[in-house]
């Protein structure tokens, strides 16, 4: 048996327009479920609400200062702990390098020196590469089939922007 609308509606308290307040009678008459649904929303409603102890809201709001200033205290105190034992971490593992960074620069130098350059030519032979090989793939490939590409991620990258502009401008969070 379906119950989700007579559940909203019981659980909802909203104003039911004449049909649906038929109709929620009697599905009442026929549903233990919903009747004890409804039973429970009236005793709750009819019970007396107790205004609490004097002084509550005080104390409340002390208790909550204090636990909130607790709370930063171990969020500092842990934050410290978690910076220096970092700072320990790095010390602890690069201080056979920088030990032998001071102790011989020359080497060092030169190590960065070879590196740089060996970074330097190895991007200007894959760039000398890239060409060649577009060259080439310009010479196999026939125009209509670079259309289609070209067609094809221009179109790719107009659904992307058109997704990205929806969800951006879908509601987030709770609706009221």
């Amino acid at each position: 048996m379906n119950h989700q609308p007579f559940e909203d509606w019981l659980l909802n308290d909203k104003t039911l327009t004449p049909a649906e307040t038929r109709e929620l009678d009697l599905h009442l008459r026929t549903c233990p479920h919903c009747t004890a649904l409804s039973a429970t929303g009236l005793a709750l409603r009819a019970a007396p609400v107790i205004a609490p102890a004097a002084g509550f809201t005080l104390r409340f709001q002390q208790r909550l200062i204090a636990q909130k200033a607790m709370e930063r205290r171990r969020k500092l105190w842990g934050m410290i702990l978690f910076i220096i034992g970092g700072a320990g971490f790095i010390v602890w593992f690069s201080a056979p390098y920088l030990l032998a960074l001071f102790n011989a620069p020359v080497q060092w130098i030169t190590t960065f020196i070879g590196y740089s350059l060996f970074i330097v030519t190895t991007l200007q032979a894959l760039t000398e590469v890239m060409t060649v090989l577009l060259r080439m793939a310009s010479d196999f490939i026939p125009t209509y089939i670079w259309l289609v590409l070209s067609s094809t991620l221009a179109g790719l990258g107009l659904l992307w922007a058109i997704s990205i502009w929806q969800f951006s401008r879908t509601q987030q969070g709770v609706s009221v």
